[in-house]
């Protein structure tokens, strides 16, 4: 039964040679740093994209709620239009 390691569709003998080359690469006093970096980058990548998504979710809302004040807007206007008809027809 062959286990699939999940990271790049890779099987756990193809991970551990290819952990063995990164480890002849570089060494192990540099991939402490290097695994640091990396997650750093991950993070940053990560914060930008939830900025992007709020950033758009808000602009989203604020359409919607322009359109909901506008709709209010006439709403009021209309009204304020039957009201004022009222009350030159009943003369107050």
């Amino acid at each position: 039964m062959q286990h699939v390691f999940l990271l790049f569709n890779i099987s756990g003998g193809e991970f551990i040679i290819v952990a063995l080359v990164f480890l002849l690469l570089f060494g192990p006093k540099q991939i402490p740093g290097m695994a640091r970096s990396a997650a750093k980058v991950i993070k940053q990548v990560k914060n930008a994209t939830n900025d992007i998504k709020r950033e758009i979710l808000d602009n989203a809302e604020d359409n919607a709620l322009t359109d909901v004040k506008k709709t209010v807007q006439e709403g009021r206007d209309a009204f304020k239009e039957v009201t004022d008809t009222i009350k030159r027809g009943t003369k107050l």
